[in-house]
């Protein structure tokens, strides 16, 4: 009796290795034709349509300060930005992340960087998502409260293809910019990709019932004005 319980046990893990490979598998050659190195690349794929929102997903702050895989990111969706608002390619930057405690606030971090790297930058174009609490959260979010239809997203390469696959599963017109993770050591990509692989799971079964977000709310979008995503209005 207990060996075949140790069997069926076994048999349930091979099982959900196979699964959860399979699904991974899947996700990356389901996004693989919409992630891009360069916004050069994008650009060309994208038919020189314009209208997108570049979307910067949050990540871990201290304070004010961004982490460096935070700080990369929303280099790239200035820069995003900035070349694309010459052409109507680019027309909002939508900075996502965590805000659910006073303490800890990912999206005025980013915003406050934003303003002292970028103020050229037209204050009604940023929007911020304090509920982004997860890629899910910030792309559905992004189509229901921003209504967003044409996204950007930017974010390190390994988290591309996780985010354009929920993205075009509801249904939105959603590219990845993949920053290059050359400068990061080893040890903390490979723990950046055990995790994804995993992240990647949930992901699949959350897009597969669309899963809704912890907050939702009155919609603000991306045609509007930005300021009104805005709690907090000081500079520093």
């Amino acid at each position: 009796m207990i060996k075949k319980i140790i069997k069926l046990f076994l048999l349930f893990i091979l099982i959900g290795i196979a699964a959860s490979a399979a699904i991974n598998i899947y996700m990356v050659s389901y996004a693989a034709p919409f992630v891009f190195n360069s916004r050069a690349e994008l650009k060309k794929a994208a038919a020189e349509s314009g209208g997108y929102t570049a979307l910067v997903p949050g990540a871990m702050v201290y304070g004010n300060r961004l982490s460096t895989v935070l700080q990369d990111r929303v280099d790239a969706g200035i820069d995003c930005y900035k070349e694309g608002i010459k052409d109507g390619f680019c027309t909002a930057l939508l900075l996502s992340g965590d805000h659910g405690k006073k303490w800890y606030d990912e999206v005025n971090a980013m915003r406050l960087y934003v303003l002292r790297t970028a103020p050229y930058i037209d204050r009604e174009r940023i929007f911020l998502d304090h509920a982004g609490f997860d890629t899910y959260d910030s792309l559905y979010r992004a189509r229901e409260i921003f209504k967003a239809e044409k996204l950007i997203v930017i974010t390190q390469k390994f988290h591309t293809y996780r985010a354009v696959y929920i993205g075009r599963k509801s249904g939105l017109e959603v590219y990845a910019v993949a920053l290059s993770e050359d400068k990061y050591a080893e040890r903390l990509r490979f723990s950046w990709a055990l995790r994804e692989y995993l992240a990647r799971v949930k992901a699949f079964a959350d897009t597969a019932v669309q899963r809704k977000p912890r907050f939702l709310g009155e919609p603000i979008p991306v045609s509007g004005s930005g300021l009104k995503t805005w709690d907090i209005f000081e500079d520093k």
